[in-house]
């Protein structure tokens, strides 16, 4: 006999109401009906109706479900990979969504104090706070972490802008040097290093060279702190901890 109409509902996670109007209108009408008139519903009808719903969770109109369920000339291969398509392409949406709550939620976690506009303005996909919950898991209870805090509440646009070109800058010539067969431990890339610390200690919190070793040892005992360098050039993470290391050493002595 069938499916009931109450049984449907709890299967798909619909209103018994919808059904109906999905009967009324035409587009989900059960195969067969009781000795007392109730609604039974075939296993073909809930292929239907997850069609259906389908279409529904992307925002298509009824009329054009409808249109799209009914057409004769369709193949069920053809909706199988239309529905393929469609799927890829709002999850890559929603991938790129997510990315942009995550940077805002890290961002206002860091104290940055800008609009969602003006964030997804000045860092896009390349947040400098990215590891914004890893840092206070580490460091949150230092006056280190409430110095970074305190500073990046009162930056403006503009100063993170400059932020990210000094840092932007900094990684192109790193990169270069790299490229030229320069070693980690050679003057040219102790003084990037030793670059690398003051901006730190100029933007976000007084960064000591003990302090800078602990940060360089992250950036490569961490995958997600060495993707980060890594991706701008392979084994950049290793040479950028091996000068860090280096340049500490020439310091203390």
């Amino acid at each position: 006999m069938g499916y009931s109409v109450g049984q449907v509902a709890g299967f798909a996670g619909v209103t018994v109401r919808t059904l109906h109007h999905y009967d009324d209108i035409g587009l989900l009408v059960p195969s067969e009906r009781s000795h007392a008139g109730h609604r039974r519903y075939s296993d073909a009808d809930l292929d239907r109706l997850q069609q259906i719903l389908f279409y529904r969770e992307l925002g298509f109109p009824l009329d054009e479900v409808a249109a799209l369920l009914d057409d004769p000339d369709a193949d069920p291969r053809e909706h199988l990979r239309r529905q393929h398509e469609l799927l890829t392409a709002r999850i890559e949406k929603l991938q790129k969504m997510a990315a942009a709550v995550e940077h805002a939620m890290e961002a206002r976690t860091m104290g940055i104090n800008l609009t969602p506009e003006e964030r997804f303005e000045v860092f896009g996909e390349n947040d400098p706070e990215q590891y914004a919950e890893e840092t206070q898991r580490r460091w949150g209870g230092t006056e280190a972490y409430a110095e970074s805090q305190r500073r990046a509440a009162t930056y403006t646009k503009e100063d993170w802008k400059r932020i990210q070109a000094e840092a932007a800058e900094w990684s192109e010539r790193y990169i270069a040097l790299m490229d030229a067969g320069e070693p980690a431990t050679g003057q040219a890339a102790m003084d990037l290093a030793e670059e690398h610390r003051r901006h730190i200690g100029a933007w976000y919190y007084e960064c000591g060279h003990p302090m800078h070793r602990c940060l360089a040892e992250m950036y490569v005992s961490d995958a997600r702190f060495t993707a980060f360098y890594d991706t701008m050039r392979p084994g950049f993470a290793r040479h950028l901890h091996d000068a860090i290391l280096a340049n500490a050493d020439r310091h203390s002595a």
